[in-house]
């Protein structure tokens, strides 16, 4: 009772790191001792398979070590990976996401919606994912579920987080979309110095046939190498060599490399990839594009509009099954809505504007 009697909250934990771990230690024994009694062939077979011990068991398995030594608290990368771990003892399919600096623990969820000027907004797919999957990893599916509803769109606009070059082939490959959005721009530091030549990615010459790159100032590659990233993804490693970067005039603009060996290296996405990743960067920086591209704010109003009349963002559900269930049931929902505007002749909600700026358009 002195130890579990009152709420377990972050106040009342003891001040200071080895005290912490010696408390958090100590509950770890005090719940082997736990399941110990539950596994102990005197104890009713049944206690195993309690709801709450099974959760129990889990955490504890993730949460700590035990050997002949005793018990060891798990910390930082001695921990599972945060997908596969329990986040919460109520609900085992949320995880701990944060996007944009807020952290949350649940679920994620991605709407789609058409867009035509001169029809009604409806919500044509939704997906619910763990809160730890990113963005990019959804696109393909969102994609799959509408082709096979025969509801595929000729164009999908969509978030940055959504798109890289490999989306986009396969997009247009595998289902004839145009997907738009906007990629990945070159970081290299040379980008903003217009002192100089292009010395991105884009002021290279790559001639895919003979496996050679030409930079800016002449030199060619030395060195042409398929590899693959750790998560898979195949890249083309090109590098120049030292004896041609060392006397050149750009060197301190174009690279920093200090390996000793090779100069500027560049890393390529295949072919195909790599020619849609410079034609993107090339297109979004136009003004056709860049108006083409605005239609995807309105989603963000229909984002506003979920969570404020269907509460999106809370469920009285558990687990990721109902969850979704209650997810498209609030897309429906908004679907009636919007249907019954569009009838009635209700025109979609403006831009809001804050005082001080109607006070600013009205000067």
């Amino acid at each position: 009772m002195e130890r579990y009697g009152a709420k377990v909250d972050n106040y009342r934990f003891p001040k200071g790191e080895n005290v912490r771990r010696e408390w958090a230690e100590q509950v770890g024994r005090d719940g082997f001792a736990l399941l110990d009694a539950i596994d102990d062939t005197a104890a009713p077979v049944w206690l195993r398979e309690v709801p709450a011990v099974r959760v129990m068991r889990r955490a504890w398995a993730e949460q700590y070590h035990r050997d002949g030594q005793g018990v060891r608290w798990r910390e930082g990368k001695d921990l599972p990976p945060a997908r596969d771990r329990l986040s919460s003892p109520y609900d085992m399919d949320v995880h701990y996401g944060i996007k944009r600096g807020s952290g949350w623990c649940g679920y994620k969820v991605h709407l789609s919606e058409t867009c035509e000027p001169d029809a009604p907004h409806l919500i044509t797919n939704v997906e619910t994912t763990n809160a730890t999957v990113n963005d990019t990893e959804v696109t393909a599916t969102i994609h799959q579920h509408p082709a096979r509803r025969e509801l595929t769109p000729h164009e999908h606009v969509v978030d940055a987080g959504y798109v890289t070059a490999a989306h986009i082939l396969a997009a247009r490959e595998d289902h004839g979309i145009d997907l738009v959005g906007p990629v990945g721009i070159d970081t290299h530091h040379s980008g903003r110095d217009t002192q100089v030549p292009d010395l991105t990615q884009a002021g290279f010459t790559t001639n895919w046939d003979a496996r050679k790159v030409i930079c800016p100032h002449g030199a060619v590659s030395a060195s042409w190498s398929q590899q693959r990233k750790a998560s898979g993804t195949p890249i083309v490693r090109v590098r120049f060599a030292l004896a041609d970067c060392d006397p050149c005039p750009l060197r301190a603009r174009c690279t920093k490399a200090a390996n000793g060996k090779w100069g500027r290296s560049l890393t390529l996405l295949p072919r195909k990839q790599q020619q849609i990743l410079e034609e993107r960067r090339a297109e979004q920086q136009t003004d056709a594009w860049k108006e083409r591209y605005a239609v995807r704010a309105g989603v963000e109003g229909t984002i506003s509009q979920a969570v404020r009349r269907t509460h999106l963002r809370r469920t009285p559900y558990r687990g990721q099954s109902k969850t979704h269930l209650a997810n498209i049931l609030s897309a429906t929902a908004l679907n009636i809505t919007r249907v019954d505007a569009w009838l009635n002749g209700t025109p979609l909600g403006s831009t809001r504007v804050s005082h001080l700026a109607r006070l600013t358009l009205a000067a």
